[in-house]
């Protein structure tokens, strides 16, 4: 079953936000949580079976330019995890699906994702997704 989190759910979500992002802690992700929850241009989903979170999707509506699209807004597909033991069993499909969904309810006719350049594992998702590359780039920075 896959739904909509509410405020209750926000810990578990940050749990799961934690395992895509360790830079952050699950106390701050779990306030960012609540905020996304609040807000009309985001949603998280949470994938469960026989009760318990086994994965976990954020997904936005992004207004400025998304590399590759000709629309706005745009859905955009923020984060995706699936715990290691249910991978490869449509889960992240049908939480990709679902978001997909509230997209087109959103008035979206592109959805985009993005990957770190060296991110194989999740170059592979995506395409296994249906999502196509459409572009690459580098970015740069320097302290000033």
């Amino acid at each position: 079953m896959i739904k909509e989190i509410i405020l209750d759910e926000a810990r578990i979500a940050a749990v799961f936000a934690c395992k895509l992002w360790p830079s952050q802690t699950v106390n701050e992700f779990e306030k960012e949580m609540e905020l996304l929850i609040k807000d009309n241009h985001a949603t998280i989903l949470l994938a469960y079976q026989n009760n318990e979170a086994i994965g976990f999707a954020q997904c936005q509506l992004r207004f400025d330019y998304v590399e590759g699209t000709n629309s706005s807004p745009v859905g955009y597909l923020e984060g995706l995890y699936v715990l290691e033991s249910y991978r490869k069993s449509g889960i992240a499909r049908e939480l990709v699906k679902e978001c997909e969904r509230w997209a087109k309810r959103k008035g979206c006719s592109e959805f985009a994702s993005d990957c770190e350049l060296g991110n194989e594992q999740s170059l592979a998702m995506h395409l296994r997704l249906g999502f196509t590359e459409a572009n690459r780039i580098i970015c740069f920075r320097k302290d000033i």
